[in-house]
């Protein structure tokens, strides 16, 4: 087993007019494969039955990194691992989102912001990402009805 580490954000502001968003995205360092364990996602904005709504989200790998918005460091959960290599971005908005590469889209699903998003994959349904693949994603896909104050954490194996 490699060492695990947490990708987190929040709270950011997640605004209708940004449409599409990457909520994740990470990119290994060579020779250092990446495995996604968990994934959750929550907001903190909406409450009401009126303000519901549902996301539609997918899991892509082999996009090019995007430069996007908000570089995020990996935090290793053993404090005593050292800094991870692989690089992370959170948030990336419809500007910025990795778009180019060859993508295959891994998992597509929905869910119910009120509800939130929690995901546990079992050893052999881990989503995973190497350098030639070049980059794994976590997109959301909806343009969200309203603004949401939204929060994430992405548990990542590095090998």
């Amino acid at each position: 087993m490699g060492r695990m580490y947490t990708v987190e954000f929040g709270p950011i502001t997640a605004v209708a007019a940004d449409g599409d968003f990457d909520w994740f995205e990470i990119t290994p360092a060579d020779d250092k494969p990446l495995i996604v364990h968990a994934l959750f996602i929550g907001q903190t904005g909406d409450a009401g039955d009126s303000q519901e709504e549902f996301l539609h989200w997918k899991i892509i790998r082999g996009h090019s990194t995007s430069g996007g918005e908000l570089a995020t460091t990996p935090a290793p959960l053993n404090p005593g691992d050292p800094a991870s290599t692989f690089a992370a971005e959170s948030f990336n908005t419809n500007g910025t989102i990795a778009s180019s590469g060859t993508p295959i889209d891994l998992h597509s699903d929905t869910f119910n912001i009120r509800v939130g998003l929690a995901m546990v994959w079992t050893p052999e349904m881990r989503p995973s990402v190497t350098q030639a693949q070049t980059t794994l994603v976590v997109r959301n896909m909806t343009t969200v009805a309203d603004d949401l104050v939204v929060h994430g954490t992405l548990y990542v194996e590095e090998l």
